[in-house]
This record gives structure tokens, C-alpha cells and sequence, in this order.
């Protein structure tokens, strides 16, 4: 038995929360999650100590008792709208600590206009950006615009259930290559009055700054190029590289200073499109939780789950060792699809400047399961059942599809 204090995990469902349950399972801390189905892959680990279904209702009615229960010493979760309930709760029930940021920090960060605004302020450069409004002169905003653009909605919390009852589809960006498509854009969502951010597409790649932030600074760091996305134009990191800490090291600055202005405390990702010729870096957004590329963090060692709770729950103050750098690591399943999108349908690709290099990309996906570098989102040596899980649960799907 572990003389720690156990850890509740609030959703089991995916890469991200497989990860924090390795990391916090290999420092020696009992998690139990809480999981929609026996069938989730986090619960297959061998460091998942017990699981619970998740019960119906908000977090507030049934948490309390599920901490009493299980006599846990912090909550942890994964989704927004977890983070969200738990940070209207009191920052700790009993001796159990809410390892989640709170309410008014949070709105900050899920609120990409707030977020924009406080980075110009900190001296960020930040993509040029309109919210269109009811009233407004459309006409002249969509012929001022410069092109391409990138449609993304300021609060996806808030917007997804008006999206739900107007039986509009959820899309997480939209790439607007001209004024006409910026108005079809505009008039499919006039019936709800409310309609996405729209900005100018920055081109570069993906750069990813991790920090934890404790009582105004950072206490770990860590960042990552993003190689692959699905889809391929943008979206989930698929196949991502560790930076070393020299690079990029007064960007790092900035993004400490913004969550420092932001009044910050935890984990926290500032994503940016860096232009390594002009180096400008644009801020992108602030991602408040724990990020789908969290894998390659935990393979390098920078364990940003065990920070929370060795800060919050033991007290520990200590300096922690600098993570690796030499590292990359891939989604399996995402980055097969884009592959074949790749090689099978060029045409689906949505973005202009996106470069269809077919042998190239099948080479080096091949060349990859070679690489000493390479590493995993699911698999792991070390823990293999989350993967035979995932694979399995990836037959069955095609089973049904073709019966």
C-alpha cells in the first residue's frame, strides 16, 4: 500500500488522461478513476487502482461523497467542462485539494478575446482579430478582411450547447480562403446571432510553451514543436519533438509573463504559429488544461501532473531535475489518418499553404518505428494494455462498419 495520498481522476477516456495516470502511478500515487465506461482506456493501466462509473448529474452532487468514500487527497480531470465544476467549487473539501485552477483565471483562458487582450498588454504579438457582432456593417468588415483567415469560436464551452439546439455542427476552425467563403460563414450561423473569431492565418509552425505556475512564477518548464496535425491543416498534434530550453528562451519569458498577468497557478500551455524566418512568434491561445501532446512531456520527464500534486498535496518546494529534449512522440492512430488523407484524398486538405510531399510522408512514418527518438501517446512498454485495449477496441469498429 502507498503511503501517499490517493488521486481521483475525473475521465478515463483518452491519451491525455492515460498519461497523467502513468505518471502520477510510476511516483507512487494510487489513482482511482472515474470513467463513462469499463471500456476506457486509462482504466486497463496497470496503475489504475480502482474505477468508479461516473454518476449522473453535475460534479457538485455527487463529489463530496465520492471523496469522502474514498478518503482521496486531491481531484484531478481532464475535460474543460470538468475543470469548469470544479473550479466553482471550494478550493479544498475536507483535506481533498481541487488540483484545478480557479473560476476567474479559468473564464480568463477559455475566453480567447480575454486571453488576446491580456497578451497584447504583455507584449505578445497576437493575430489580427474580429468578432463579429449583430449590427455591424458585415459588407465592410468581409471586403476590409486580408485572406486567408481562421474561423475559431472565443468560448467553445459556452457556445457548444447553443450549437447543439440550433443543430449546428461543432467545428473546431474554419479556413476562410476568400470573401465568399467568410460570408457563407456568416450567414450559417445568423439564425443563433452569434458567430466565431475571425483571424488571419499565421503561417509558421506549431510551438507549444509548457510551464507550472506557483505564486507568480514558474517552478517547470518544457516545449514542443508540433511536426503533424490531423488534419493535416491544423488540429491534434499527431507527431511532436521536444525543443531544447535554449531555444526560444525570451519567448518562454513572455509566456511566463502572461500568465503571470493572467494571475495563473498550475499547469498551463501557451500555443504559438512561430515564423523561424521573420522569427515572430503569434500567440495562438492559452490551453488552462492538461494538453493533448502531454505524452511527450511525461517521456521526457517533465511530469506536470506529479508537480500539482507534490506542490499542492506534500508541500514539496524542490527544484525539480531539467527534462529531456532529444525526444519525439506520435499518435498512432491520428497519424495514420492523416497519412492516408495524404496519400489517398490531397484534395481534402483545407489549407493553401499546406505542402503535399506523399513520398516524403511515407518514408519518414515508416522511418519512425526505427528511430531510438520515437515515442507514444498509448503505447508504452512498460504499461501495454491501454494499447492492446485501443487496438482491439479499433477492430471492432471496423468489424461493424463492414457487417
Amino acid at each position: 500500500m502507498s503511503a501517499l495520498p490517493g488521486v481521483l481522476l475525473l475521465g478515463m477516456e483518452n491519451a491525455i488522461s492515460l498519461t497523467v495516470l502513468r505518471e502520477l502511478g510510476e511516483h507512487g500515487v494510487p489513482v482511482h478513476g472515474v470513467a463513462r465506461s469499463a471500456r476506457s482506456i486509462a482504466v486497463a493501466s496497470r496503475h489504475c487502482r480502482g474505477w468508479t462509473p461516473r454518476p449522473a448529474g453535475p460534479i457538485a452532487t455527487w463529489l463530496p461523497q465520492m471523496i469522502a468514500r474514498s478518503g482521496v487527497g486531491a481531484v484531478l480531470a481532464i475535460a474543460e467542462s470538468d475543470l469548469v465544476e470544479l473550479a466553482a467549487l471550494p478550493a479544498r473539501i475536507g483535506d481533498c485539494h481541487m488540483l484545478a485552477p480557479r473560476l476567474d483565471r479559468l473564464a480568463r483562458v477559455l475566453d480567447k478575446r480575454q486571453t488576446l487582450e491580456a497578451a497584447a498588454e504583455a507584449g505578445l504579438l497576437v493575430p489580427q482579430t474580429w468578432q463579429p457582432m449583430a449590427g455591424e456593417d458585415f459588407a465592410a468588415r468581409v471586403a476590409a478582411m486580408r485572406y486567408p483567415l481562421v474561423a475559431k469560436w472565443a468560448n467553445p464551452q459556452a457556445i457548444l450547447p447553443v450549437l447543439e439546439a440550433a443543430g449546428l455542427p461543432w467545428r473546431k476552425t474554419d479556413y476562410l480562403h476568400g470573401p465568399d467563403d467568410l460570408r457563407a460563414l456568416l450567414e450559417r450561423f445568423a439564425p443563433i446571432g452569434r458567430w466565431p473569431l475571425i483571424q488571419q492565418y499565421c503561417g509558421g509552425v506549431g510551438l507549444g510553451q509548457m510551464l507550472y505556475m506557483q505564486d507568480g512564477r514558474a517552478t517547470l518548464r518544457f516545449q514542443h514543436r508540433r511536426l503533424h496535425e490531423w488534419p493535416p491543416e491544423g488540429g491534434v498534434s499527431t507527431l511532436c519533438r521536444a525543443e531544447p530550453a535554449a531555444s526560444h528562451a525570451a519567448q518562454m519569458a513572455l509566456s511566463e509573463k502572461l500568465l503571470q498577468a493572467i494571475g495563473w497557478e498550475g499547469q498551463a500551455m501557451v500555443e504559438y504559429r512561430h515564423e523561424p524566418g521573420s522569427g515572430r512568434y503569434w500567440l495562438m491561445e492559452v490551453n488552462g488544461r492538461f494538453w493533448g501532446s502531454q505524452p511527450l512531456a511525461w517521456h521526457c520527464g517533465a511530469h506536470f501532473a506529479w508537480e500539482s500534486y507534490r506542490r499542492s498535496v506534500l508541500g514539496q518546494g524542490d527544484a525539480v531535475p531539467a527534462p529531456r529534449d532529444d525526444l519525439r512522440a506520435r499518435y498512432m492512430v491520428p497519424e495514420t489518418k492523416r497519412l492516408a488523407r495524404i496519400l489517398l484524398n490531397p484534395d481534402r486538405i483545407d489549407d493553401p499553404h499546406f505542402r503535399r510531399r506523399p513520398l516524403a510522408e511515407l518514408g519518414g512514418y515508416l522511418a519512425a518505428f526505427f528511430d531510438p527518438r520515437s515515442r507514444y501517446y498509448v503505447f508504452s512498454a512498460r504499461d501495454p494494455r491501454p494499447w492492446l485495449r485501443d487496438m482491439g477496441q479499433i477492430v471492432r469498429k471496423a468489424v461493424r462498419r463492414e457487417s
